[in-house]
């Protein structure tokens, strides 16, 4: 059963240190999206239900930068933030 908090706690411990706050939806979602899994796949692994919610969260966190498209409008923070040099492409206008 502690297995199921050390997921969740050091998430929020890294929130609360990157972000200087503590967000108890996301606590809690984490301990919900368990929840959900052990009544859908109704097995008593705890590290298959550990190992499959980060599966979820990290295809999750893909398909929304897909729809938000991250990459492209975080370009130039990336360029700024890591000097990162792009090649020209030939269908990129000049600007």
């Amino acid at each position: 059963m502690y297995l199921y908090l050390v997921t969740p706690l050091l998430g929020s411990l890294k929130n609360y240190v990157k972000y200087k706050r503590f967000n108890t939806l996301v606590f809690l979602r984490t301990l919900y999206i368990y929840f959900i899994l052990k009544l859908f796949i109704q097995t008593d692994n705890t590290w298959l239900i550990l190992t499959l919610e980060r599966w979820f969260f990290f295809a999750f966190k893909i398909i929304k930068s897909i729809i938000n498209n991250d990459y492209i409008n975080k370009k130039q923070k990336y360029i700024e933030k890591y000097k990162l040099i792009y090649p020209i492409q030939e269908n990129q206008e000049e600007c």
